[in-house]
Order: C-alpha cells, then structure tokens, then sequence
C-alpha cells in the first residue's frame, strides 16, 4: 500500500514528465473524500469520456452530473495532450471492481479477467479520464497518446511502480470498454519502456497460489533477526500482499522478508479478527495462526497448505 502523493508532490511529478497541465481552480481540494478514503493506492486508471470538446469535457468531469457528482476523475487528458486537473482526492472513476484484478495490480502481475464487482476502487487508484467519444472510431492523436503515456510513468515513478500498476476501466469492472481504440497492453509498453524497464509482453495467466503455514511460521520468527533482508520462504510475498491491500502494510515491504513491519501488520490482522496477547491489553504477537491465515486467504484467493 502507498499514501497518495501530496497534491503538490503529484503536481511536480507531472510537470516533471514534461507535460502541459492545465490546473482547473480549486482543483487540489475537489474530491469526495466525505464519502469515504482515498488511499491506499496502487495504480493508475485510464478511461475514455464519450464526449466531444475539451472546454464542455472539463466542465463535466469536474461537477460531475445527475446522479454521479464530481470529480469524475483526478485528471482530464485533452486531445491536445494537456492534462487538466480537476479535482485530488477521492474521485467517482473506477467504482466497484474485481478483487483478483486488484491484486494483480498490486502484485504487478498480469491481470485476470475481471467477473466480479466487490471491491471500491475509487480508494485505491488514481483516475484519468480520457477526451475521447469512444465509438471505436474517434481517432487518439499521437500527442494524446503520448500525454496517457507520461501521466502514467509520472505517477509509477514517484511511487516506485511498475508499468503492470496502470489498467484501464475495461480491466476493472465487468460491463466497461474503456479505453476504446488502443490497448492498454500497448499502452502499459510504451510505459515501461519510459520507465526504462523491460516490456511486460506477454505473461503466463497467474494460478491461484498456495502458502505453507508451517514455512510461513517459520519465516515470521526467523527473519526478524536475521541481517539484511533474506527471503527464507517465496510464500511470504503472496502473504505480504494480501496484508498490503487489507491496508495494513505499505506496499514497500512487500519484499518477500518476514521482518518486524509485517509482524506488526500481521498483529493487527489478528486484532482485527479478535485475537489478544495472553495478557490483558498485550497486542496479538504476529505470528501467524491457522485461523487467521485461512480468513486472509479466503478474502485474497490463495490456499493454506500445512
């Protein structure tokens, strides 16, 4: 998990990319944050609006419409490639999604169809609306492209993310087809070569993982002594991001070592499920329990094995 940038840290990120952005008044504290958080995050959401002008485009993604108040996203990506900034915080952009989708995202692996809308989005991304029509037919000019591109890499770099952290709506939420007229495959390529990375390409579908209580005990009271950061047990990274999009880790210890922050993380799973120390007002001790284990993985889809 990622704190969201400070709307200034976001704002020098995506001059820093080198692109045009237009700030709309008021725009860094536009935001829905009365319905509830924004953050953590974990990626990048890219839309398209189904609409024609920019001017009329920026109007309707900041107020929002009947039904549907603003900000409709955090960013409006003209056609001209400009990016106007409409609103920072949490925005009306991704709605329900896919949970297995979310951590793909978080796990920067590649994504499995999206069957299932359970889970908020609009907490976990930033969101990016796209002037565009939609039908298929509307052209994407190259400088526009470009502009979806950038915004992308600047947001992944700040927070230290691979190109596999950016998604369409389409990749969400079962009914969508947004973007419509390029892929987002396509798209995440040309991100990870800004960023310098290899290309994604093409990636085996993920099989749903199984993690050993036995080794994963094992790893939780050796790591934490250990010098730097071995990895004892590859089960711990699967473990580590199931408590990552439970909101309990932040998303830079999801290294694969058992150490002191994923104890805590894993102490508060347990409180959260009703767990204590032995005495009274003694914290759970963050090693994991069969019980606690299988109710992460019920919720993050992966088996427990002895």
């Amino acid at each position: 998990m990622s704190n969201p940038l400070s709307a200034a840290v976001f704002l020098r990120a995506l001059k820093d990319e080198g692109l045009t952005v237009v700030e709309v008044a008021g725009w860094s504290t536009h935001n829905r944050n009365q319905m509830g958080a924004w953050g953590g995050v974990h990626g990048v959401m890219i839309h398209h609006t189904v609409t024609k002008g920019t001017a009329s485009t920026v109007g309707i993604v900041h107020d929002g419409y009947s039904g549907l108040p603003g900000p409709l996203c955090h960013g409006m990506i003209a056609k001209s490639g400009a990016v106007h900034l409409v609103g920072y915080g949490r925005a009306n952009h991704a709605g329900l999604g896919d949970p297995d989708v979310l951590n793909a995202v978080i796990a920067e692996r590649a994504l499995p169809k999206d069957d299932e809308a359970t889970v908020d989005g609009n907490r976990a991304f930033y969101g990016f609306e796209c002037e565009n029509l939609g039908d298929g037919s509307d052209p994407w000019p190259d400088v526009q492209l470009e502009a979806i591109e950038r915004v992308s890499a600047a947001i992944c770099r700040a927070h230290r993310w691979g190109a596999l952290s950016v998604l369409g709506h389409l990749e969400w939420q079962p009914g969508k087809v947004d973007p419509k007229g390029f892929t987002m495959a396509g798209m995440r390529d040309r991100v990870a070569g800004r960023l310098g990375q290899s290309k994604p390409g093409q990636l085996p579908t993920p099989v749903r993982p199984k993690v050993s209580l036995s080794q994963l005990i094992a790893a939780a009271k050796s790591n934490p002594a250990m010098k730097g950061q071995p990895v004892t047990y590859a089960g711990v990274l699967t473990y580590e991001t199931a408590l990552v999009d439970e909101g309990l880790l932040s998303k830079t210890y999801r290294d694969g070592h058992f150490g002191s922050t994923t104890i805590t993380a894993t102490s508060l799973w347990q409180e959260r499920l009703g767990y204590r120390g032995r005495n009274p007002g003694q914290p759970a001790d963050g090693i994991p329990g069969r019980d606690s284990l299988t109710r992460l993985a019920a919720k993050h889809a992966f088996d427990v094995v002895a």
